[in-house]
């Protein structure tokens, strides 16, 4: 088993292993004294991982109730919120009592944000099911719900008790929502770590498998340096949003339907480097990108991508921060006021 500690405001683990979901109950055993348990998931991880998720925690002494939404990005809605409190509410959960996060990123960021505001705070396990899951928003305490305006500006920092990954999950995963992982995976290579991004290229969909569990850890590593220097957001983690100033643009552009998460940060990340790199790099990313079939532009015009990019949340009053990697394994922070970025983004 491979297991990285994060210490941050609250220090916990993050456990690594094929099969470990079968024994999530005695793991989570470990972590709290909560009697009661809140399964927390989405119709389509219900299918697959419930039951055996549901033994485990009850083999391991734990009473449990379970509340399944529909999967997908519109269900990161504050009506969903508000169904998970009162379904607490009616179930008589307590502050001692135990969320469990089971599935892919928009479970995982409504959980632990009910976790963060129910009862004013409780503790609450992260099982990423999905490989964006896996390698980052279960990762650094973050949680959100959507609103109209945009993506992810309702939330709060709220840690696990710890993380439980298991790499045969995603081993269920379609074709497409495996390549929208790896949108996330590319960027840690781009950010951070030059060695990680060339053994990424010289994969392809069919051959990472012989690598995957490496790199899952790979990038929770670098997640978790980054969060333990930055945990709230205000600087070095900054770096973690590369490609998503555009991506979130145009996810809202296309109402969250038609680009998910991964690949419109595989855009934003192309688009960035086309503005800033030499083509020689710039040319090595969407080769990387275009081998776990994601896109590296979209139809969209420029000119109505960049009014969106205006409601992202590293913008700060008139300036917009965005990241940029001028060479593999290196971010940089930037800040240009939003009616320069505009221009400069349009040329």
């Amino acid at each position: 088993m491979k297991k990285i500690t994060v210490h941050a405001s609250t220090e916990y683990d993050i456990l690594i292993q094929e099969g470990l979901i079968k024994s999530c109950g005695d793991i989570i055993k470990e972590k709290t004294k909560a009697q009661k348990i809140a399964i927390i998931t989405d119709d389509m991880v219900n299918d697959l991982y419930g039951k055996v998720v549901e033994d485990s925690i009850s083999k391991a002494g734990f009473d449990i109730i379970k509340f399944v939404f529909p999967h997908g990005e519109t269900s990161k809605c504050a009506d969903t919120l508000v169904e998970i409190y009162d379904f607490l509410c009616e179930n008589s959960i307590t502050r001692t009592d135990c969320l469990v996060a089971l599935g892919g990123g928009v479970v995982g960021d409504i959980t632990g944000f009910a976790a963060a505001t129910f009862l004013r705070g409780m503790d609450f396990v992260q099982i990423p099911t999905t490989l964006l899951a896996q390698v980052d928003s279960s990762v650094g305490g973050k949680t959100a719900i959507d609103l109209k305006g945009g993506k992810n500006l309702v939330g709060a920092f709220k840690q696990p008790l710890c993380v439980i990954c298991d790499p045969e999950t995603l081993r269920t995963l379609t074709s497409e929502i495996f390549s929208d992982g790896m949108g996330e995976v590319i960027k840690y290579g781009m950010i951070r770590d030059e060695k990680l991004f060339e053994l990424i290229a010289k994969h392809d969909q069919e051959s990472i498998w012989a690598d995957i569990t490496d790199i899952i850890a790979n990038c929770i590593s670098i997640k978790r340096d980054v969060v333990e220097m930055d945990e709230f957001d205000t600087g070095e983690r900054m770096i973690l949003n590369f490609g998503h100033t555009l991506g979130h643009a145009i996810e809202s552009y296309y109402h969250y339907e038609t680009y998910s998460h991964g690949s419109a940060v595989a855009v934003g990340m192309c688009m960035m480097s086309d503005k800033t790199c030499d083509a020689e790099i710039a040319n090595k990313l969407k080769d990387c990108v275009r081998a776990y079939n994601l896109p590296t532009d979209v139809p969209a015009d420029i000119k109505e991508l960049v009014p969106l990019c205006g409601k992202d949340k590293k913008r700060a009053a008139s300036q917009l921060r965005f990241i940029v990697c001028k060479t593999i394994g290196k971010a940089e922070i930037h800040t240009m006021p939003f009616d320069s970025f505009s221009a400069w983004m349009e040329k």
